[in-house]
């Protein structure tokens, strides 16, 4: 990954009457091809990141730009390379799920539309396409939700906690879907209080809190650093030991234990990225 697709030097911002900054002095590089998660409780300053980068805000200070282009100086066609999958879904209730999706897709200069009927099929809402919004579940509008924010092919993307309502088959979808669109190239940029989502899906992650970024590291190099390293034998007799993973293969105890014990699991004793998040902040991550 070298390209910078989305560049953010020294953000702030303050809501109007506000003395206090939600966002402080942020700096991150977001590269073509790579899933970015921005990690945090809610209040963090998640939501509010990611509204200044698709210019739902625009008071703010600093520098940001998204594919080499100032966005204080983009107008509307901005909007024809980005995708927007909101926390919470907005449609009109009384039309259709068609009806709905037809109608943002006409706001686009982009005519080369996928096929809608495949887009509903491929979030499992093809029996529903046709049913007015009124009618769907909160997971149902999340997935038309989805299908808004890709249908016009856009280069990045931008996803607010993307499997909230949803239940776990339709989540697995979903985020098998996200790693696809990695896949083409798209750079691809989550907001979450999820520490799963972020594990299964992000390249790198950003740990905020309070409106500060606390770090950007890999998830795995976060989890091996503030674990330990070894891994732990749990028998089916109930005996449960630890090794050291250094020269596990060569250790006399280990390869004993394993052979004079029915084995029940072997799992490594990385942190859990709730964990890392917890030590390195001291703040649980809940949704509030």
């Amino acid at each position: 990954m070298t390209e910078k697709v989305i560049q953010v030097e020294n953000l702030s911002f303050s809501y109007n009457n506000s003395s206090t900054n939600v966002l402080n002095n942020l700096n991150f590089s977001i590269y073509k091809g790579e899933i970015f998660g921005f990690l945090g409780p809610s209040g963090a300053g998640k939501s509010t990141t990611q509204k200044i980068l698709y210019k739902l805000l625009n008071t703010f200070t600093g520098h940001v730009k998204v594919n080499q282009q100032d966005i204080k100086n983009t107008g509307s066609e901005y909007y024809e390379s980005i995708g927007v999958g909101f926390e919470l879904p907005n449609h009109y209730l009384k039309l259709t799920g068609l009806e709905n999706v037809k109608l943002f897709a006409s706001f686009y200069d982009n005519k080369n539309i996928e096929n809608f009927e495949s887009l509903f099929a491929m979030v499992g809402l093809e029996d529903s396409i046709n049913n007015t919004v009124e009618s769907y579940s909160k997971g149902m509008q999340m997935r038309l939700n989805y299908i808004r924010a890709i249908m016009h092919n856009p280069d990045v993307l931008f996803f607010d906690e993307p499997t909230a309502g949803l239940d776990p088959i339709n989540a697995k979808i979903i985020k098998q879907h996200i790693l696809m669109l990695k896949e083409q190239g798209k750079t691809v940029f989550i907001t979450t209080h999820d520490m799963t989502i972020a594990d299964q899906l992000c390249d790198r992650i950003a740990l905020l809190v309070d409106g500060e970024i606390i770090c950007i590291d890999q998830p795995d190099k976060l989890k091996k650093s503030h674990g330990k390293n070894a891994v732990k034998v749990d028998s089916v007799n109930g005996q449960i030991k630890e090794f050291n993973l250094d020269g596990l293969g060569d250790n006399y105890d280990f390869l004993k234990f394993i052979k004079d014990n029915p084995i029940k699991n072997i799992k490594t004793l990385e942190a859990s990225l709730e964990e890392v998040f917890i030590k390195m902040t001291g703040k649980e991550l809940k949704n509030d």
